[in-house]
């Protein structure tokens, strides 16, 4: 244990995903090492990050403006939805490079033990926005884990009854209990190419 303010540094370091105690040390002993500017850099981004960074009104991605760019491209094929569960997920499969449609981010998976039920997600917003555009297919891909199966398994009843509607999954090449964002693009290209009807 440090004191005061360097040890607040570690455990707020602590909470953020992926870093853990001794990780947390040594980025808090790195930035008391840190140029000044370099701090003020970081300070500065992180500000902007937290006023200037908004989600997607279309899709719910990340954004600085009201719609992100990919729903601005008018190159990208309208009737095609990738359904993903965080931001992140939607970077991971454009480094395929084998999607050319749109995305919607359902903002998490359906985790009735964590309390984030269908209420908690944009599950809504997907239906409206199948309603009223001329989609043909919704890839749904969801994390091969037990929440983003769950997730899957739910949507695909609540898209059967729409007319003239394809709805596939992600096909096998994805580890199960994976995370799309951690997949190379090589296994999550053929898992895109090779995916099949729900």
């Amino acid at each position: 244990m440090y004191e005061g303010v360097v040890q607040d540094l570690i455990d707020e370091l602590g909470h953020l995903p992926g870093i853990g105690p001794k990780s947390a040390q040594r980025i808090a002993f790195h930035l008391l090492a840190a140029d000044p500017a370099d701090i003020a850099r970081l300070q500065d981004v992180l500000g902007k990050v937290r006023e200037g960074v908004q989600f997607c009104e279309i899709c719910g991605n990340v954004s600085e403006q009201e719609q992100c760019r990919i729903c601005r491209d008018t190159r990208r094929d309208a009737s095609l939805i990738c359904v993903v569960e965080e931001p992140k997920d939607v970077l991971a499969v454009e480094r395929t490079r084998e999607f050319k449609g749109r995305y919607h981010v359902l903002g998490g998976a359906l985790d009735p033990l964590s309390g984030i039920g269908p209420d908690q997600l944009r599950i809504r917003e997907l239906l409206t926005r199948i309603g009223g555009e001329e989609v043909t297919e919704v890839i749904i891909a969801t994390d091969p884990n037990t929440e983003g199966e769950a997730t899957a398994t739910y949507l695909v009843r609540m898209l059967r009854d729409f007319p003239g509607l394809t709805v596939t999954r992600l096909a096998s090449g994805l580890p199960m209990g994976g995370d799309l964002e951690f997949a190379d693009e090589l296994t999550l290209g053929r898992a895109l190419s090779g995916r099949r009807a729900l």
